[in-house]
């Protein structure tokens, strides 16, 4: 009779066992499929930064991506035995501006909001500058990404044309025409809910485009609709700072490149260009509100009031700083003729140097420089017909300009944006790695950034 509960116990314990062998099984499934494809992983997670619903219950879906692909990268590195972190030439700006932003975070009540705002600009970028470096290492994962900054510019060309012409019932996700979200509801805003953002995300990825072209990976009619769209959709933002930026980059891949392929391209998309601005004008609704941009100036007087302000914040405290998203309340009070309770600078080095001081600006200076030499050291041998090879070498002053044109009319506070670019700068750091053991390695010319070999 005493052993008759002991029995009975046994299956409950056996099922509590199977429970949680069942557990580790899936949990151990899970983490292998995070481990086999880690390309896909990153793409994934910038595909979340790009489509995140601002509203959704489970807003934190690119967090959340975010962090899967840090688990995934971490375990495979384990696995196989490689180094996770790699400390490059432009790891340590990147910590001390992370150190600022935290540590001033640190001193403040909690605020979900500016958390997200460090996250954005410093600890997910550099994070995917780190993690690109360990992840596009083969060209087959580079191929990868390539195909997928191709299928995000033309789903980006197709929201913006979709919104010029008056076709918003194509435009996916719903939530870009939500006017209670965002900014600039009367423009061409992307799933970035803001046109200039989306305007840098189209001249990044065109000029991608333009280098997988002369690659030979996109041709034919599909290189031409893409290209022919290209143009159309950068007008279809109705910002100034996106069209001259736009007007810059083409310009200089015209007259400063030696690639003759690459001139005839250009020509052939400014004139594309040229035609679909002609062709706007011929309707009366669009040549009023092309007309009204250009006319604006209220935004211009907004801007040199914000600056000023800006100037005598900083003047306050250089070097300490006010701290992370202490400028838009502190704003107000310094810029007088404007009744709003926030003022936003939209100036990326502005907000620098008023939030973190002369220390700060001198740490992003130091940033931004690092970032530009990846593009002057040596390709290697195998490299030299892949997708980091001297075209791109060539390509990546232009595309550091298209961000720094922008980056002074906008705060970069845009996820997807500084992800992309800073992806594409850990695949260079890579890149740089494999070249310094390598004494054949061909050395890219310091002068020669706009003269890329003949076709």
């Amino acid at each position: 009779m005493m052993s008759s509960p002991s029995l009975r116990m046994t299956p409950s314990g056996g099922w509590v066992g199977d429970a949680a062998s069942r557990g580790v099984w899936i949990g151990l499934r899970w983490m292998q499929a995070l481990m086999m494809a880690p390309a896909a992983l990153f793409l994934a997670a910038l595909a979340a930064m790009l489509l995140r619903h601002p509203d959704v219950p489970f807003y934190e879906i690119d967090r959340v991506a975010f962090l899967l692909l840090v688990l995934g990268v971490a375990a495979r590195a384990v696995v196989l035995r490689q180094p996770l972190l790699r400390v490059e030439r432009a790891t340590w700006p990147m910590i001390g501006l992370t150190l600022l932003a935290v540590a001033s975070v640190m001193q403040q009540p909690f605020d979900n909001h500016t958390w997200c705002l460090v996250a954005a600009k410093f600890i997910v970028p550099f994070g995917l500058f780190h993690l690109a470096a360990v992840v596009f290492v083969e060209e087959r994962r580079l191929r990868h990404f390539e195909l997928f900054a191709l299928l995000v510019l033309t789903y980006l060309c197709f929201t913006s044309i979709a919104f010029l012409v008056g076709a918003k019932s194509l435009i996916f996700p719903h939530f870009i025409l939500d006017e209670s979200l965002g900014y600039h509801v009367d423009r061409a805003r992307g799933p970035l809910l803001q046109a200039v953002a989306n305007g840098v995300s189209l001249n990044l990825l065109g000029v991608l485009a333009l280098h997988s072209l002369l690659r030979g990976r996109i041709r034919g009619l599909k290189a031409a609709l893409l290209l022919a769209a290209l143009p159309l959709a950068i007008l279809a933002t109705m910002t100034r700072a996106v069209w001259l930026s736009f007007v810059v980059s083409v310009g200089v891949l015209i007259f400063r490149t030696h690639n003759r392929r690459l001139r005839r391209i250009c020509l052939a998309v400014s004139i594309v260009g040229t035609l679909g601005l002609l062709i706007a004008l011929s309707f009366d609704d669009q040549r009023r509100a092309l007309a009204d941009r250009l006319q604006e100036s209220g935004p211009l007087d907004f801007r040199q009031a914000v600056y000023a302000g800006g100037w005598q914040m900083f003047l306050e405290k250089p070097f300490t700083g006010w701290g992370v998203n202490q400028m838009p309340s502190e704003l107000a009070r310094h810029v007088s003729g404007y009744k709003e309770k926030e003022l936003y600078p939209h100036n990326t080095y502005l907000e620098i140097l008023v939030e973190h001081g002369l220390l700060g600006i001198a740490l992003y200076a130091w940033l931004m420089w690092e970032i530009f030499c990846l593009g002057t050291f040596h390709v290697p041998p195998a490299e030299r017909h892949g997708f980091l090879n001297r075209q791109f070498h060539v390509l990546w002053p232009v595309l550091l300009g298209v961000y720094w044109a922008n980056a002074a009319v906008v705060v970069m506070n845009y996820q997807f944006v500084n992800g992309l670019l800073f992806t594409m700068a850990g695949m260079l750091a890579a890149q740089r790695r494999r070249s310094v053991g390598n004494p054949l390695s061909e050395l890219l010319p310091r002068q020669s950034f706009y003269s890329p070999t003949r076709c």
